[in-house]
């Protein structure tokens, strides 16, 4: 029997990737666990999330975050082989990059290169696509470098927009694109096949 991969996940706020990730991994063949998750807003949902579902869950400051000495040493502690961005707002330092070269996967609501970048995230992602009138948007699930949304791309899912699609609208085929390929997407990924 192969030993257990340990994931971690990193979020800022409601959790409902993480909840998904973590329950998905739950159900299988415990290869691959979800072992902690941290957290950078005291009152993040994500908290209560972990907590439901059994999972350790840590607060770390944005400061600590982007320092990152205490939680690359909090990760190591806990023999964390993977990290995973699930709605996690902060670059990611070098210093976890060096600790995870090539191990660190994030999500972005948006078909990269279009609508990445410092600020883009959640609904200011999608207003944006509404903004410019696009016909389509979806995910795109990367690994992650140190730069915001530049890492090379495993896998994208595209999703219609509708000329009367609200950014709302858009948020919700996201949120569905999400929930049924990132999980899938990491084991893939961990597993070395091809998503």
């Amino acid at each position: 029997m192969s030993p257990t991969i340990r994931i971690a996940i990193l979020g800022s706020g409601n959790g409902t990737n993480a909840q998904r990730i973590t329950e998905y991994f739950q159900q299988g063949d415990g290869r691959i666990v979800v072992d902690c998750i941290l957290y950078n807003k005291k009152d993040a949902y994500i908290a209560q999330r972990a907590a439901n579902l059994g999972v350790t869950s840590r607060y770390f400051p944005s400061s600590q975050f982007r320092e990152g000495t205490a939680v690359v040493d909090y990760l190591r502690e806990r023999k964390v082989d993977y990290v995973v961005l699930a709605g996690f707002l902060l670059l990611v330092p070098q210093v976890m990059l060096d600790a995870f070269p090539g191990r660190i996967v994030n999500i972005h609501p948006a078909l990269l290169p279009k609508y990445g970048g410092k600020g883009m995230y959640g609904s200011h992602v999608h207003e944006a696509v509404v903004a410019h009138h696009e016909t389509e948007s979806g995910i795109t699930i990367h690994v992650v470098d140190n730069r915001y949304d530049c890492g090379t791309t495993l896998f994208q899912a595209v999703c219609k927009v509708e000329p009367t699609d609200t950014p709302d609208d858009v948020a919700q085929k996201i949120h569905l694109l999400e929930q049924e390929h990132f999980p899938v997407v990491i084991e893939k990924w961990i597993k070395n096949e091809r998503p």
